[in-house]
């Protein structure tokens, strides 16, 4: 099945999301450890394109308990980026 995870910094969160951003590119390496695989993601961003303000996944697991227990373990979390975290079952109609 496939989730989307919708996740919003908290204000003035740029300068730790860059402080973290290896250790999150890394962290998203490898997911098989979590049953997971990410079909896509990115981060989100103003609307000039200019600054990071969130991320988007759209993940491939068997549950909505593997997505939570991958983004959970995710060094963003660990940093206490995001502010809201939304994970909404998604049904692929186009793409």
């Amino acid at each position: 099945m496939l989730f989307a995870i919708h996740a919003l910094d908290r204000a003035g969160a740029l300068p730790i999301r860059l402080a973290n951003y290896d250790a999150h590119k890394a962290f998203l390496s490898d997911t098989s450890r979590f049953g997971v695989k990410i079909v896509m993601s990115g981060p989100l961003v103003s609307d000039d394109g200019e600054r990071m303000i969130g991320s988007l996944f759209l993940i491939e697991a068997p549950g909505r308990s593997e997505v939570e227990t991958f983004n959970q373990a995710d060094p963003f979390a660990a940093a206490d980026i995001w502010e809201k975290v939304t994970i909404t079952g998604f049904l692929r109609r186009q793409g």
